[in-house]
């Protein structure tokens, strides 16, 4: 009966394997810990009747040697499995790999949401790829408008001649964000509208084919010029400082009425007048205005009832004016020097 028991064990143990070394160490204790099968064996040993103690030794000690034997071939094999699994490449630097840091662009973006984020805006993120009726139609661009050839951008499918709202085109500002959002939310709506966009523009220290833009929007019953004046007021300090003052120049786009640019105190000669704000204390920072009421209805909303303001601004704009860039061809060129500038920025 012993014998057997014996050969029972020996072909469990040249069966076994294991997945890691939890499993290894569980066969080490089953088998030869000091309460383990082995064991067990040993002590049934002194009532094995004399003439069949030598073999019966024999089958314990080769039984002892071989789970030994197994125990340690699975753990080589699971050493070099782990060994082959960090795929180390030992033909690499054995210089410390640097830790980077946040890019400026989305430094300053994050700056940017979070001073609305504490007046209320929430975020929402569209498509960069939309059709010509998000990106335009719905934000009273005629499809004659005059204003499309200030936004001149990429289209992807320009197929249909008859119907502009069908073509494909990569956005060129993140207002088509708004005109979902209004399509498919009703008011009171107060959200804020991060992203890259894309102009067909010939790339120079000043312009690039694709930047950066946060826009905003707010609708609800009685939203008037005023409100809009104070939030963007707090923007300017919170973003540049409490001294910095504002002011609102008429202008036009085609989705707000009445329009207006802003301008901020230049922020490096305290409004005095110097070479960067071209000795007018004054530097144009964002667009804005009153939403028109064609795009309240395009989207659904009823313009007898509720009124809104727009704004939008440039992250590059904000980036030179915080940090005085003064090439923006540098946000895109991945130059470690440049943005190794950054680090100490939180």
């Amino acid at each position: 009966m012993l014998l057997e028991k014996i050969d029972n064990l020996l072909k469990e143990v040249n069966q076994l394997s294991a997945k890691n070394t939890e499993e290894v160490e569980q066969f080490r204790l089953r088998f030869l810990s000091r309460k383990g099968e082995i064991a067990a064996l040993m002590s049934e040993f002194r009532n094995v009747a004399a003439n069949q103690k030598k073999e019966v030794g024999i089958r314990i000690n080769e039984l002892k040697r071989r789970t030994q034997e197994k125990i340690n071939a699975l753990k080589e094999q699971l050493e070099v499995k782990d060994a082959q699994s960090n795929d180390i490449d030992l033909t690499r630097t054995a210089y410390p790999i640097e830790l980077g840091t946040r890019h400026p662009l989305t430094l300053v973006k994050n700056e940017i949401i979070d001073i609305f984020a504490r007046m209320g805006f929430t975020l929402f993120q569209g498509p960069e790829i939309d059709d010509d009726k998000h990106v335009f139609t719905m934000l009273n661009f005629a499809a004659d408008h005059p204003a499309r050839d200030m936004q001149d951008t990429f289209f992807i499918d320009r197929s249909n001649s008859v119907d502009v709202t069908k073509n494909v085109l990569l956005r060129s500002h993140t207002s088509n964000d708004e005109a979902h959002y209004m399509s498919t939310h009703k008011p009171p709506i107060r959200v804020l509208c991060p992203g890259r966009v894309y102009r067909n523009e010939a790339i120079s220290a000043r312009a690039h084919c694709f930047f950066h833009q946060v826009e905003g929007l707010y609708i609800d019953k009685g939203v008037s010029f005023t409100d809009l004046k104070q939030v963007l007021l707090t923007f300017a300090r919170e973003m540049f400082g409490v001294n910095t003052k504002i002011r609102l120049r008429p202008s036009y786009f085609p989705f707000t009425e009445p329009s207006a640019e802003m301008d901020i105190s230049c922020n490096i000669c305290g409004g005095k007048g110097c070479g960067f704000c071209k000795h007018t204390g004054w530097v144009e920072i964002l667009g804005c205005g009153m939403v028109d009421p064609h795009d309240l209805e395009a989207c659904g909303i009823d313009p007898l009832i509720y009124t809104g303001y727009a704004f939008g601004m440039g992250v590059e704009r904000i980036t030179n004016l915080k940090y005085r860039v003064s090439d923006l061809r540098l946000f895109s060129e991945n130059d470690t020097r440049f943005l190794r500038e950054f680090e100490g920025v939180q």
